[in-house]
């Protein structure tokens, strides 16, 4: 069973919300609005990449 949680970085309002989870090799991530819309996984180290680059503001939301 894969567990959940709200990412840390999601909108404070809780309209944006991502859920990432730890799987034994990587991550998976998900909208939590729509959890049965599938996930997205992703290895740690591409997962690392994908939040450096949100964090580094490298997309246009």
């Amino acid at each position: 069973m894969i567990k959940w949680r709200k990412a840390s970085r999601s909108n404070a309002s809780g309209n944006e919300c991502v859920e990432v989870a730890a799987l034994p090799k990587g991550r998976a991530i998900r909208d939590s609005k729509a959890p049965e819309g599938g996930h997205l996984v992703l290895s740690a180290e591409s997962f690392a990449q994908l939040v450096a680059a949100v964090k580094a503001d490298e997309f246009d939301f």
